[in-house]
């Protein structure tokens, strides 16, 4: 095995797992006298208190797109890719206070459900089936292609064998327990998570100190490697040639442009990450929950980007290498497989610590694939079988068909997770095909959220010309919309023109008569969330000063 595990390392992953699965089926189990029914399976029954919903938020968000992906991005173009996470603080800010009240109060399940009450079914089916093609092609196919790919490095094991294990084991308690199950074993992921990725950025920065602690060695690192640290890329180099990655983060525009698409597309509403809010016991515990998973965004670069630019650094000198022995010659991550640097590092760990930062990544890959799992049967199971299929199923059919069919999307994605073979910084691939669609999407729920003119006609006519809007932009040979954010921004501004045009056209300016009632009192929130708010606000003006 290429990560020299021992029988410790064994034990402490073991025990990660008994832990899970046992947590899991716990919380699962059915209450004596009472049926689970689908408010049990798909929102935890409405019980979850802030703590969970803000941890959950964390672990359905971090998995092996950010583990492995955003790490192999550090080490290719160093702390930039930090932007995800810093904006998606100030991004889960205003869904707290701007989207939730909304959607609360309409006591949805699903997103889809939002824009059946506020368009019309048509409209709801459309985005229902593209949403769960969306999480099966992409999302749950990348989650376990990157786990893959990390176990088969780290341990040796055949590819295919590890996706296989890791769907086993997150449908383990995720089939059976729904939201509920999934929910509070991310308050034990989010510890492991944490706990084993500070480890890896110990050890990466001491190595790079030889010995002297992660201050020195992060010292050490940003003197070895200075254009790894800024947040905001130029568009060509010091020698005059050009930056090959300012095209996956254009420079100022990442703070003002395209980014801005993904994160508010992402946190607001995808429903694997908005699901857990909807399972709050109240709108106040809700928004607590944003609050907290805002802060832990600030810190996840810690842990998922500077191991990735450490790895760097310590391959691109000689002296530490000679230091790493026959180990560090194995599996070296470069330039054009920039994702092997995350499972490179863990080679390195010693003995029992290696099996905490293996429970990590596990912890990591296995939470998202659950919370994706859940979130595709509640659209399938809510916005297809009972809108078309069985529309008086009781509760016991409801919450089997939910079963039955996160099976079937996990069959589809263990299939399609090796046919992602050679990419390069996955991560980077996984925005930049999901940002074909999200600027529709967006399109179509701000200007519904907040613009009460906004028509049904004129949304369908905005969602169905997104993608073609997107892909003119993506293939038309114009230099300044080579960025793929450029690109994002542009098809989501040029959406809402199509969406604003067409509703003007029907209504001649008149307020649509499914449009959204808004008031000051909806938006009020309480001053813990306004001084926490603010204080975020203030850390991310710092750090972005600091790293400009």
């Amino acid at each position: 095995m290429t990560a020299g595990f021992e029988i410790w390392d064994y034990v402490v992953f073991i025990a990660y797992a008994i832990l899970i699965l046992g947590v899991g089926l716990w919380v699962s189990r059915d209450k004596d006298g009472h049926q689970k029914n689908a408010e049990d399976y798909f929102l935890a029954s409405k019980s979850l208190p802030w703590w969970a919903i803000g941890t959950s938020l964390i672990a359905a968000n971090i998995s092996a797109e950010q583990f492995i992906g955003m790490s192999g991005s550090g080490f290719a173009l160093g702390l930039a890719i930090a932007s995800y996470e810093w904006m998606a603080a100030l991004t889960l800010i205003i869904v707290g206070k701007y989207f939730l009240p909304i959607f609360i109060e309409k006591g949805l399940y699903t997103i889809p459900e939002f824009v059946e009450k506020r368009f019309s079914t048509n409209l709801k089916t459309i985005l229902a089936v593209f949403w769960i093609a969306l999480y099966i092609f992409v999302n749950l196919a990348s989650v376990l292609y990157l786990g893959g790919l990390a176990i088969e490095t780290i341990m040796g094991v055949d590819m295919m064998y590890a996706i296989i294990g890791l769907a086993l084991f997150a449908a383990a308690y995720s089939l059976y327990g729904g939201l509920s199950a999934v929910a509070w074993t991310d308050v034990i992921q989010v510890v492991f998570l944490v706990l084993g990725g500070l480890v890896t950025t110990y050890l990466a920065l001491n190595t790079v100190s030889g010995g002297e602690g992660i201050l020195a060695g992060f010292s050490k690192v940003w003197e070895a490697a200075p254009d790894k640290f800024h947040m905001v890329l130029e568009e060509f180099n010091g020698d005059g040639s050009a930056n090959k990655n300012y095209l996956d983060l254009p420079g100022v525009w990442v703070l003002i442009g395209g980014l801005w698409v993904a994160n508010i597309y992402y946190w607001g509403f995808n429903q694997y990450i908005i699901q857990r809010t909807l399972a709050a016991k109240s709108l106040k515990e809700s928004q607590k929950g944003i609050l907290l998973a805002a802060f832990l965004k600030l810190v996840i670069p810690l842990i998922v980007v500077v191991p990735g630019i450490a790895a760097y650094v310590m391959i691109n000198d000689p002296s530490i290498m000679a230091g790493l022995g026959e180990v560090g010659q194995l599996n070296i991550p470069s330039s054009e497989q920039a994702d092997k640097a995350y499972p490179w590092l863990l080679q390195f760990l010693p003995t029992g610590l290696k099996g905490v930062a293996f429970a990590a990544l596990a912890a990591a890959i296995v939470s998202s694939l659950a919370s994706m799992l859940n979130s595709t049967s509640t659209i399938f199971t809510m916005d297809i079988y009972k809108q078309y299929i069985n529309k008086n199923a009781d509760d016991k059919t409801t919450v089997n068909v939910g079963r039955i069919s996160a099976a079937v999307a996990l069959i589809i994605a263990v299939i399609m997770a090796p046919l992602l073979g050679g990419i390069d910084q996955a991560f980077q691939f996984i925005q930049e095909y999901t940002g074909i669609v999200s600027p529709g999407i967006l399109a179509v729920f701000i200007l519904g959220l907040f613009w009460k003119k906004t028509t049904n006609k004129a949304a369908i006519w905005g969602a169905l010309l997104s993608i073609p809007i997107a892909l003119l932009l993506k293939y038309l040979p114009i230099p300044v919309l080579e960025p793929w954010m450029h690109q994002m921004g542009l098809t989501a501004l040029l959406t809402m023109g199509v969406i604003i045009l067409v509703s003007y056209s029907q209504n001649k300016g008149s307020d649509d008569e499914k449009g959204i009632p808004l008031s000051k009192e909806l938006f009020k929130t309480t001053p813990l969330f306004n001084i926490g708010s603010f204080a975020v606000m203030i850390i991310l003006a710092v750090l972005y000063a600091l790293f400009w």
